[in-house]
């Protein structure tokens, strides 16, 4: 136990180890590759991530997503225990404690926590997007933000715009892989992330878009995401070459195993969601592997402008 009655810190650690473990088999394999402060705080945010989502979605580290009638009441509560633990308060609840531990350590801005919640708070409401713009402001919100975070726990100045602005590109990019794969499952939890404007371009009902007639329909929709998300990973990996080798390795990595999920969709056509996407752990070695090699050489990543048209996170 730690001096002040609460769980060590150690003991945090390890939980928030073991939900990693247990809520994304890829950012585990990824954070492996970090240094250790850096990976122990990697997982002491996810926890709180994790358990915030879980929260949000009735789940259980991301499995099992059931209907919530209570979500204001739900939301509401993870908001004051994270202002609480922000505030550097003992909350007890391991994750929660996460969060104060990890921001304790570093400069991570309460303004990210907050907007990670609003994220929520967005799918809460039954929110869904009507212009492309909708659908990457909520992807910030519940992706992007996350970026900005981890770069922040790597040790980028929470001042550093540009570099942020890359980071959260990365967390844009693997949501709008996750949306892609996970169109049929969000169909049957009642959710729509597809924009209102693509769907009534392609005259689909949004109630309606996993019926078989609309499949054409939603490769293409599916299409763009995927094609957005590449763009976004593109722009994601010029960030890298202001981050140590060690934090450089395990973005890049997880960068090829998020992007492989959108490519693999991209490829499937309309199979894509005949058997859920996934990366195998020969891949995930393969790609860590590649990533290294990147790492080393990451100072040879052209120091490209960040694209003019591409979406910008809110400031």
């Amino acid at each position: 136990m730690s001096s002040a009655g609460g769980p060590s810190r150690d003991a945090i650690v390890a939980t928030a180890r073991e939900s990693i473990a247990r809520g994304s088999k890829s950012f585990a394999a990824a954070s492996l590759l970090f240094d250790r402060p850096t990976r122990e705080r990697a997982w002491l945010l996810y926890a709180w991530c994790r358990a915030c989502d879980d929260i949000a979605d009735g789940q259980d580290h991301g499995h099992g997503m059931t209907a919530i009638d209570d979500a204001p009441r739900r939301i509401a509560a993870m908001a004051t225990l994270t202002d609480a633990a922000l505030a550097g308060e003992t909350i007890g609840i391991p994750a929660f404690d996460a969060l104060r531990i990890v921001a304790a350590e570093t400069r991570l801005p309460p303004g990210f926590a907050h907007d990670l919640i609003a994220g929520f708070r967005l799918d809460g409401d039954g929110w869904r997007p009507r212009s492309e713009d909708d659908l990457y402001r909520y992807c910030y919100h519940v992706a992007g933000v996350v970026g900005c975070m981890m770069a922040v726990i790597m040790g980028v100045s929470p001042d550093d715009d540009a570099v942020l602005d890359r980071a959260c590109d990365l967390g844009l990019a693997f949501q709008l892989a996750n949306i892609a794969r996970d169109l049929a499952e969000d169909a049957e939890a009642g959710r729509c992330y597809l924009p209102q404007d693509w769907l009534d371009e392609l005259r689909v009902p949004a109630d309606r878009y996993m019926a078989p007639e609309h499949r054409p329909a939603l490769v293409a929709m599916a299409r763009r995401m995927t094609d957005a998300a590449a763009a976004f990973e593109a722009s994601a990996r010029v960030g890298t070459r202001a981050l140590s080798r060690r934090s450089a390795w395990a973005v890049l990595a997880a960068a090829h195993i998020y992007g492989a999920i959108g490519r693999t969709v991209a490829s499937r056509g309309a199979a894509a969601w005949d058997a859920r996407v996934t990366t195998s752990t020969a891949d995930k070695l393969a790609f860590m592997v590649r990533a290294k090699g990147e790492a080393a050489r990451r100072k040879d990543i052209p120091d490209t402008p960040r694209p003019p048209g591409l979406w910008l996170r809110p400031r």
